[in-house]
């Protein structure tokens, strides 16, 4: 199954995870690949991310983009990745500002154990 999806409103989030939990038991391991664009480099987003991340437990890697995007890869319950992405899609309420993200699935990696920040 390959969904994309892109952020409109606070109503394409609602439609997002109602899309996902028909797809997807909260116990099941999913990971996905987001892109994120908007005022998302040389304001600590990366950071933000990563913090985030390890704060729900979930593994995968962020890494700033040549384009001026971020490329977000992330692993865990379905649940859990949703509350992140609200999180982050939020951003800190001063410095980023996430315009629009897209996601897709991505395979598993089974050994992966962390999440990183990745440096050119």
């Amino acid at each position: 199954m390959y969904h994309v999806f892109h952020l409109h409103s606070l109503y394409d989030l609602l439609i997002r995870k109602s899309i996902l939990y028909n797809h997807c038991r909260e116990d099941i391991m999913v990971r996905y690949h987001i892109f994120v664009e908007g005022r998302v480099q040389g304001v600590g987003f990366r950071y933000f991310v990563l913090m985030h991340a390890q704060s729900c437990g979930l593994t995968g890697s962020v890494k700033n983009l040549d384009n001026g995007l971020v490329e977000i890869y992330v692993q865990g319950e379905s649940d859990t990745i949703d509350q992140f992405l609200a999180t982050i899609i939020k951003g800190d309420g001063r410095f980023i500002k996430v315009d629009d993200y897209s996601c897709k699935a991505a395979p598993i990696i089974p050994d992966e154990r962390r999440f990183s920040c990745q440096y050119y």
